[in-house]
């Protein structure tokens, strides 16, 4: 199902979008060396709660996933890139670190992802690889906007991942969004230019470029039955905003209230 929201739908929409940035922001303050995962995940809970929202997690039971999830956010480190279930796991200097957040506020949606180093960034290739899905994410949103297809969208991410020299899975992107955290249109990342769905007005998409070092493939850590991982142990990244198509283009809605892109 593709959503067409509400003007009144969209400004909803943005109290969702700022409430999943400023977790997400949060959480990346309070992040440090010796914070276990399972102190993020009770973190974004009582965030989540106090806020009156809920999460789209915690009984998210989808045919890829291993159960219910049972979590209040992703937590994937290193070699793990999307689903990571947050476990009994200490982060030390230098790990890699992606949170993926999706609520719903007040009936509406919003999904977004950040990842960043935990401690001291020492490796030039953790910067390359989150800065390239920054640079992807940013291209996929100005390709968005009334009248462009969604293989304009999905097109712009590629070049940007394909061009720095990564490969790229098509089995996971982005997404519709509204009412409920996963609908159509599926939004890969990487395309074909003029071809797909015409994007309209009042439509929500999650962009969610992501890669891995070295490889396109990805393998279910046999313990949670959630984790996706690189099958090669390499390291990845994972950045995410949930967008409004607007009469003038497409709009962020998941930016922490004061924060840039």
């Amino acid at each position: 199902m593709i959503e067409i929201l509400s003007p009144s739908e969209i400004t909803r929409a943005r109290a969702t979008g700022a409430l999943v940035g400023r977790i997400l922001q949060t959480m990346r303050e309070r992040t440090q060396v010796g914070t276990n995962l399972l102190e993020i995940d009770e973190w974004t809970k009582e965030m989540i709660l106090e806020a009156g929202a809920k999460s789209c997690y915690v009984d998210y039971a989808p045919s890829f996933g291993d159960g219910p999830f049972g979590h209040w956010i992703c937590t994937s480190v290193n070699d793990a890139v999307l689903h990571g279930m947050p476990r009994d796991q200490v982060l030390a200097d230098g790990d890699l670190l992606t949170l993926d957040l999706a609520v719903i506020l007040d009936g509406i949606a919003s999904d977004a992802a950040i990842s960043f180093v935990v401690g001291q960034e020492r490796d030039p290739e953790d910067t390359a690889l989150i800065e390239t899905t920054r640079r992807a994410l940013a291209a996929g949103i100005e390709a968005a906007g009334p009248d462009a297809r969604l293989g304009d969208v999905s097109h712009a991410i590629g070049q940007v991942l394909s061009g720095a020299g990564y490969p790229i899975n098509m089995d996971f992107g982005g997404h519709g969004i509204g009412t409920t955290m996963h609908q159509d249109p599926h939004v890969a990342n990487d395309g074909r230019p003029g071809r797909g769905l015409r994007l309209r007005p009042g439509m929500l998409l999650a962009l969610e470029p992501w890669i891995m070092v070295d490889t396109a493939e990805l393998v279910t850590d046999p313990e949670d039955g959630w984790t996706l991982r690189s099958v090669t142990g390499a390291r990845t990244a994972h950045t995410e905003h949930t967008i409004a198509i607007t009469a003038d283009g497409a709009e962020i809605m998941t930016l922490a209230p004061g924060a840039g892109s």
